[in-house]
């Protein structure tokens, strides 16, 4: 298992619910809020599936309210990642 890093959730965030104009992804984003990066709820579910399909690791519904930024999401997904 690769672990996930925020340039991974960059890609996933512009494929999946495309990007703001006005967000500059490509800054530090880590510690900025889906929110304030123009991703309301319905991005960030479907950015967690995006996340189960390809690295394989489910987000619990109940954990999305608390990954409110990049950096917590990818912290998550690696704590939670099974390795073989």
């Amino acid at each position: 298992m690769t672990k996930i890093n925020l340039d991974d959730v960059r890609r996933l965030l512009r494929e999946s619910a495309g990007v703001d104009e006005s967000v500059d992804l490509d800054g530090d984003v880590g510690d900025l809020e889906f929110q304030d990066l123009g991703y309301d709820s319905l991005a960030v579910l479907e950015l967690t599936a995006r996340i189960e399909q390809e690295y394989g690791v489910k987000v619990r519904e109940d954990d999305v309210t608390d990954l409110t930024t990049p950096a917590r999401l990818v912290d998550y997904v690696n704590r939670h990642a099974v390795v073989p």
